[in-house]
């Protein structure tokens, strides 16, 4: 994957996540909230994992003079 889809996956299972926990929290389903954090953290570590990606790009493109 790129850094990219990783970063946009990221984003994507945080909003999914968001959205769950307050799903949950209004209806009191504490198991929807436990996914939906779940979720949110599953996305924290995609978009780290972009970053990572891009990090190591740009410090490849620096050794090879790109």
């Amino acid at each position: 994957m790129s850094s990219t889809t990783d970063k946009l996956k990221g984003l994507a299972n945080e909003a999914v996540g968001n959205v769950k926990q307050g799903v949950g929290n209004v209806t009191g389903n504490d198991k929807l909230v436990a996914e939906g954090k779940a979720q949110e953290l599953k996305g924290e570590t995609q978009k780290t994992v972009g970053d990572a990606k891009d990090g190591a790009k740009n410090i490849a493109d620096k050794i090879t003079g790109r």
